[in-house]
């Protein structure tokens, strides 16, 4: 047998990530919104005696943190190398499969624009990373999922939106690898502070209870227009 010491040891991880009812327990939390107990166990289907064995394993594996508010302890992602982790894994996962017109418009909705921790992801995602790389307001400096560096007309362009902070560590540009279209979308803290002003400007909103992201007409047509594109193309993409 391979000695494996050095290596990483994904196992304990991939063993909590693995079952059923954790994996939609970390997928509620990919918002990086912080749920109850409660809600976490209407959003598996399970009882509330059954999550809080659930919760304790996740927190214990570091995938979780918890904290107290008076009565209530409300659960969240650990990182977003928690979250990334969880996209990476999606990439290798056949999708859940609708069973019902209600789960299909979901699963179309979560294609088209969702939130994946702190940035957005699916097809609204994708189309961002590839506008601002079309226009050279971000360029690849290398191989890697960090090796981007914002041009000086990157930093006009985030400027028109209020996007300032993009020098220094940590990673200010990073991509992900689209788990719904196998392409990459846009993270690290550019990413992150996108997404931020697109909901500052309610260009987008964040549908209650989902990760999904809602894009309306004007949401459109102000981010088609800030990528220099129409929003027939953006709908397109």
């Amino acid at each position: 047998m391979r000695d494996l010491a050095g290596d990483a040891n994904f196992v304990g991880p991939a063993a909590l990530m693995g079952d059923p009812t954790r994996a939609r327990i970390l997928l509620s939390l990919l918002d990086r919104q912080s749920l109850a107990m409660s809600e976490l166990a209407a959003e598996a289907g399970v009882a509330q005696s059954t999550m809080s064995a659930h919760l304790s394993r996740l927190v214990d594996g570091e995938l979780l943190t918890v904290r107290s508010e008076g009565r209530h302890r409300y659960y969240s992602l650990a990182s977003a190398d928690v979250a990334s982790a969880l996209e990476c894994l999606a990439r290798l996962s056949p999708p859940f499969q609708p069973n019902s017109l209600r789960s299909y418009r979901r699963s179309s909705s979560l294609k088209a624009a969702r939130r994946c921790y702190d940035h957005v992801a699916g097809d609204l995602g994708v189309t961002v990373m590839q506008g601002l790389l079309d226009r050279g307001a971000i360029t690849r400096t290398g191989k890697g999922p960090t090796a981007y560096r914002v041009t000086s007309a990157g930093r006009d362009m985030l400027g028109d939106i209020n996007v300032r902070d993009t020098g220094g560590p940590p990673a200010v540009v990073r991509h992900c690898v689209d788990w719904t279209s196998d392409r990459y979308h846009l993270a690290g803290r550019v990413g992150a502070d996108i997404l931020s002003a697109f909901l500052a400007r309610d260009w987008v909103t964040q549908e209650r209870d989902s990760r999904i992201l809602a894009v309306g007409h004007e949401g459109k047509r102000g981010i088609a227009r800030w990528l220099g594109t129409t929003p027939e193309r953006l709908a397109r993409s």
